[in-house]
């Protein structure tokens, strides 16, 4: 039994029994199964066996998943559960009866635009909620879009991406993700937003608009590369009749530069919406694959239970097979008359074609001899009828031997005939083991491993290995050496995941390097790496983290009698900020310097905190003596000051002669400042 059967019938957690393979990739298995619990049909994915030891992958995957579950969209995959069962590390969802995008692009080809929107507007709609939550999908493609046979469409795979990336059994792949749908900044840096999402799905309505991908290339590298130099094309450079509104939102979509593209699937959506208001495009049912990997999956039947007083066994109420009629004696033999065929062809179409293309169709004709009005009854020939009886046999016999023949061919081509061994390519440059490779009718992809003592771009090996059998036209991954891991720099605010993250991904281990003070990094980032960004080291090898403990402190300066500007520009240069400017009574500060700070000089306040400025309203009381009291009520008024007059005589023309304060003094303003006149 292959390894893709042994699962069959096995019941996972005591609750979901495996009943048939569904589809197979790089890292995981997708089963139809049954809720033994609720009695419902389930898809079971199960992940490769490497991933089950990984505690990054499990941490990851069940986050994932969660996150995935509290999610909800008729455009979403339910997913009902997640465990681990020895080995196995699965994820329960939905299972939709139907088939991919990429089933149905193969059996019609390109879509007409009201088809084609009538596919990406429930998968911006699911993907608007996910993206509201804080969720990237990161590998949106036409086998990830499923179609049901009601015709709705849903996305799976959510998060599964993510999950894969933190486990340390990937640290080998360059680039995680389908290539042909990769967004520039996911192949250069490997980091995806919703914009990158957006992208994606950009190129998905292109391709179900031109029948194609916009890139296309010897590997899966190359093609993944060329998004990062090039623009994707106008589909109706490729495709006749794509109306210009589709053009512009596919060019709007596929911007290279993430901030030129959709800000998310909410705002795609919305702009799908306005070209279809717009097109004025009709309502559309999208149609599930006639011939679909689920639909082809058999299923394990139930025991057969007889009704109850009955001698017949009850129908298995899982077969998906209708009856069959079977002609009886005297209608076989009537049918000896010439049967003619037609096939009907599906025409050439157009994007503004109003129907996806027919599937081709047969129409049968029988034609019945007509019987004679009156029929001769002929005399007996024995000797004949043994000829005839000869021949019969004879004819019986040859068929037989050529049914068995064409069987066993047809069981030669569909099982041996149509594998192919991978060839050796270890020890070759990527330029010969590629070569190789597609010499004996497989692809490749290239998957970076490093490696202490293998030259870069020296072939490792193959996934699978040398001397499996696999389909013909199959994809291998060759794994090319990246020779020794470099320590990367330290990116963005210094976030601790995101670092370790990246040196797990090169074999690093990353350790405890203590803690520091930092003016660059908030508390609680990466400060510095130890050996620092750049360094080459042995695949595997520690790298300690050095931790943030934030700005150091800083003790506040004396500012007392500086101006608001000098200070503000002190205390910037301290990493500090102006908070607030109050204004206080400092009788040994004229007006508008600063007096003091809150906290005080001398205290330890931590940089990139707040500090109050305390700014004199002190005012110098001027000299009044020898002038008219009017002049210097008038003047003393003017500055603020209450006055209070002390003379002989109610005059504004008594000469002052003494004032408290005293000239020169500082004073607050709305004091009272107190005038002596003569007379």
């Amino acid at each position: 039994m292959t390894g893709g059967d042994r699962l069959v019938g096995v019941v996972l957690d005591r609750r979901y029994r495996i009943e048939s393979q569904i589809a197979r990739g790089g890292m995981s298995t997708v089963y139809r199964g049954t809720d033994l619990r609720l009695d419902r049909p389930v898809a079971v994915k199960i992940m490769d066996p490497q991933f089950a030891a990984d505690p990054q992958f499990l941490a990851r995957f069940e986050f994932e998943a969660r996150s995935v579950a509290r999610l909800t969209h008729p455009g979403l995959v339910a997913v009902y559960d997640q465990g681990q069962d020895g080995d196995h590390v699965f994820l329960v969802m939905e299972l939709v009866e139907g088939g991919t995008l990429r089933e149905l692009l193969r059996e019609r080809g390109p879509m007409p635009p009201h088809a084609a929107a009538a596919v990406a507007a429930p998968v911006l709609g699911a993907l608007a909620v996910a993206h509201r939550a804080g969720l990237v999908h990161r590998d949106i493609k036409p086998e990830n879009i499923l179609i049901s046979g009601n015709g709705e469409v849903k996305i799976a795979d959510f998060g599964l991406v993510r999950a894969v990336a933190a486990a340390t059994t990937t640290s080998r792949s360059v680039i995680l993700g389908t290539a042909a749908y990769l967004s520039p900044e996911q192949v250069t840096t490997g980091s995806a937003d919703a914009r990158s999402d957006v992208y994606s799905a950009g190129v998905l309505v292109y391709e179900m608009l031109t029948g194609r991908t916009p890139f296309t290339g010897d590997t899966s590298l190359s093609v993944a590369y060329q998004r990062v130099e090039k623009d994707v094309p106008d589909p109706s450079s490729v495709i006749d009749g794509v109306p210009t509104e589709l053009d512009t939102f596919v060019r709007r979509a596929t911007e290279r530069e993430p901030g030129e593209r959709y800000a998310d699937a909410q705002v795609m959506a919305d702009a799908l919406g306005e070209i279809c208001n717009t097109l004025d495009l009709p309502r559309y049912r999208v149609p599930a694959p006639r011939r679909s990997a689920v639909q082809a999956a058999p299923r394990t039947p139930d025991p057969v239970v007889p009704a109850a007083g009955s001698d017949a066994p009850t129908a298995d109420r899982h077969d998906p097979v209708p009856p069959t009629t079977v002609l009886g004696a005297a209608e076989a033999s009537a049918a000896h008359a010439p049967t003619t065929v037609q096939t009907a062809v599906p025409e050439t179409y157009g994007p503004n074609s109003p129907d996806l293309p027919p599937h081709p169709t047969r129409v049968a004709t029988r034609t019945h001899p007509r019987p004679d009005t009156e029929p001769v009854v002929p005399r007996p020939d024995y000797g004949a009828d043994r000829r005839r009886q000869r021949r019969s046999a004879a004819a019986w016999i040859a068929a037989v031997i050529l049914l068995a023949l064409f069987m066993g061919i047809a069981g030669w081509w569909l099982g041996a005939g149509r594998l192919t061994d991978v060839p050796t390519v270890l020890g070759l440059d990527r330029a010969a083991a590629v070569s190789a490779i597609e010499t004996v009718g497989l692809s490749s992809e290239i998957r970076g491993e490093y490696s202490d003592d293998v030259p870069v771009d020296t072939v490792l090996g193959t996934d699978p290995s040398a001397g499996s059998r696999v389909p013909d036209g199959d994809t291998v991954a060759l794994l090319v050496s990246l020779g020794r891991p470099t320590v990367p720099s330290i990116s963005g605010a210094g976030e601790r995941s995101v670092i370790e993250d990246e040196l797990r991904r090169r074999t690093f281990e990353p350790v405890d390097g203590g803690t520091a003070f930092s003016t660059t990094v908030p508390e609680g980032g990466v400060a510095a790496l130890d050996p620092a960004p750049g360094t080459v080291l042995p695949v595997g090898s520690e790298v300690e983290l050095v931790i943030s403990k934030g700005s150091p402190p800083v003790t506040l300066p004396d500012l007392a009698g500086r101006s608001v500007d000098e200070a503000r520009r002190m205390l910037d240069e301290a990493g500090l900020t102006v908070g607030e400017v109050r204004e206080v009574f400092d009788a040994d500060v004229d007006e508008g310097l600063v007096a003091g700070t809150e906290p005080a000089e001398g205290e330890t306040v931590n940089a990139g905190g707040t500090v109050t400025l305390l700014v004199s309203n002190a005012v110098k009381v001027p000299s009044m003596l020898g002038r008219s009291v009017g002049s210097a009520r008038d003047e003393l008024t003017r500055l603020g000051f209450e006055v209070e007059v002390r003379q002989v005589a109610d005059s504004d023309r008594s000469v002052v002669i003494a004032q408290d304060p005293g000239a020169g003094r500082r004073a607050e303003q709305g004091s009272t400042v107190t005038l002596t006149a003569l007379p």
